[in-house]
């Protein structure tokens, strides 16, 4: 059996991250389980929508940094910022990727709900934010253009 480089990047999240992060305290195991599996194998980004629940509707109280132009599909940098009250996860979808998911946070309460981090991204595409507010979705949409090798062409 061959093991691509997700399931191995999952298994050191599930095993190495998550298990630190138990231990410190940082989070309980109720947060820890709370990403669905089914999020992150998703191939589409209808399919992504449907396992983190409900249809999200559309927020403007969100609000997704990132450039209109990357340069270097590598490593976009990506920040999403809710300003709605409850906000307990946070989710980044890259509508054209091939695994959608980018990346999940968990939002303790009482901190400010405000993500950055760096996403791969194969082609120009919408970058989704969903947010998840007192047990419901809201989203937002920002398009990222990326150009070819790098170097504007």
């Amino acid at each position: 059996m061959t093991i691509n480089r997700r399931q191995t990047l999952q298994a050191g999240i599930s095993a190495t991250t998550v298990g630190l992060m138990l231990s410190a305290g940082l989070i309980t195991t109720a947060q820890a389980q709370a990403v669905n599996k089914n999020v992150f194998d998703a191939k589409t980004l209808k399919d992504a929508m449907g396992a983190l629940g409900a249809a999200p509707g559309a927020s403007s109280q969100i609000t997704i940094t990132s450039p209109d132009i990357a340069e270097n599909g590598a490593v976009v940098p990506v920040g999403v910022t809710s300003e709605i009250p409850g906000t307990t996860d946070i989710y980044i979808l890259v509508e054209k990727n091939p695994f959608p998911l980018s990346a999940g946070f968990s939002i303790p309460t009482g901190t400010e709900a405000n993500v950055q981090t760096r996403v791969k991204m194969g082609q120009s595409s919408n970058i989704h934010a969903v947010v998840k507010a007192n047990g419901k979705l809201y989203a937002a949409v920002k398009e990222t253009k990326v150009t070819l090798g790098g170097c504007g062409g």
